[in-house]
């Protein structure tokens, strides 16, 4: 028996994408098989650990959690779009100064998830609410300290918005 075939067509990162998946293709396994874009990670399989977290029409979401089918017409945004050439944004550059990292994997969807946290919360942002803003997204090297440091210091940096 044939696999259900679906045309699906988005923005990513800016650039307007499409292609043929099956109806059952997660997202996250879209960009990182289909367009390449292995910077989303896939962690747990099960949505709890946040490492596949990309923007969907500005709201952060677990891509592991959406069909890719789902996203037709979206405007989508992961850890790729974020740089600008060699410059990185300044969440990205806040992870790097306040060792907000130390493995990586988790980088990309932590980074991702305080975009977010920004975008509904402003840039002025205090330890508890970025500590629980991040419940979902969970890193096994670090105590989180610095990643609270860095979302708070990026925060302060992007003015209040992505």
């Amino acid at each position: 028996m044939a696999a259900d075939k679906q045309s699906v067509n988005m923005t990513v990162n800016g650039k307007p994408v499409s292609g043929e998946v099956e109806s059952r293709t997660l997202l996250v396994h879209f960009l990182r098989e289909n367009l390449r874009l292995t910077g989303t990670h896939v962690g747990c399989d099960t949505s709890q650990c946040g490492a596949c977290v990309v923007l969907v029409n500005g709201k952060s979401v677990k891509s592991c959690t959406m069909l890719a089918v789902q996203a037709d017409g979206a405007e989508l945004v992961t850890i790729e779009g974020l740089a600008n050439g060699s410059e990185l944004h300044p969440m990205q550059q806040a992870f790097m100064d306040n060792h907000g990292l130390q493995c990586g994997f988790c980088t990309p969807g932590m980074i991702m998830s305080a975009l977010d946290i920004v975008n509904r919360n402003g840039n002025d942002l205090d330890e508890a609410t970025v500590r629980k803003e991040l419940e979902g997204n969970i890193c096994r090297c670090t105590g989180y300290h610095n990643i609270v440091k860095a979302v708070q210091a990026g925060a302060k940096a992007m003015g209040g918005g992505s």
